[in-house]
């Protein structure tokens, strides 16, 4: 499929994933819609990516988890942004690691409001418009976590658990509309997903990576462009991707 002049809407486009998912589709001519919280970010990214690419694209700081806030930015964009091609539900983060019995509720409730009611709100605002036209893609990006759950990883492995359930659900309800589904799942890459796990501690989330070879955002980028590309008759249910150091959530060929 060729993306040229499509408009993508990308969430938490401000780092890692999202960003890296951003270049790749501006590299292939899509026009962007980019959300995030930090504006300032935003704003350069945007900025880097007219100049190299020659791509328009619309930011808009927002915060996923408010409902009333995405259906309004969607309800008021442009006429000519309204045509979403593909979104990528991007948004999401992993908050801590504590044994159930001692997590923090208020990292509980950011990670099940990011992870799971962010990804509906933005699924719920833009589907019908997908729906109505019988054409566009919704890409989730889940986690391993989706897959097994890991010591300590309990809630945020719940809530990726969800976003890979609700991807299923997706491919079902939506079946004969035209629309597409696909669940990106990658396992340990190199962002800032364990600075912020780690409420910032950024010597323990350097540990995380050392020893090994993890994924990049690029790496996920090029799997989600990937199933973003194919013929309209094909669908990517869903992509497992890993470093080829990881076997598993914790079996890690660490050269230490």
């Amino acid at each position: 499929m060729n993306l040229k002049g499509k408009i993508v809407l990308i969430t938490g486009a401000s780092a890692g994933i999202g960003e890296a998912c951003a270049y790749k589709f501006a590299e292939l001519g899509a026009n962007l819609i980019l959300f995030a919280r930090r504006e300032e970010k935003l704003a350069k990214i945007a900025e880097n990516i007219k100049s190299k690419y020659g791509v328009e694209v619309l930011t808009r700081t927002i915060d996923v988890r408010n409902n009333s806030s995405v259906e309004q930015v969607i309800a008021e964009l442009p006429n000519i942004w309204q045509d979403i091609q593909v979104l990528v539900n991007n948004a999401g983060k992993a908050l801590g690691m504590s044994k159930i019995q001692e997590g923090s509720l208020e990292d509980w409730e950011e990670m099940i409001d990011t992870n799971i009611k962010g990804l509906l709100y933005t699924s719920r605002a833009v589907l019908p418009g997908m729906v109505s036209r019988r054409t566009g893609h919704v890409i989730n990006i889940g986690s391993l976590a989706g897959h097994e759950v890991y010591p300590s990883g309990n809630v945020y492995c719940g809530s990726k658990s969800f976003v890979r359930a609700v991807s299923k659900g997706m491919i079902i309800d939506l079946n004969g509309t035209g629309v597409r589904v696909t669940n990106v799942d990658p396992g340990l890459v190199e962002t800032e997903f364990s600075i912020v796990r780690f409420h910032g501690d950024a010597e323990k989330a350097k540990n995380v990576y050392v020893g090994y070879t993890p994924l990049t955002g690029d790496d996920v980028a090029d799997a989600v462009i990937y199933a973003a590309t194919r013929p309209a008759h094909v669908q990517v249910q869903e992509i497992f991707i890993t470093s080829t150091d990881q076997a598993t959530a914790t079996i890690v060929n660490k050269k230490m």
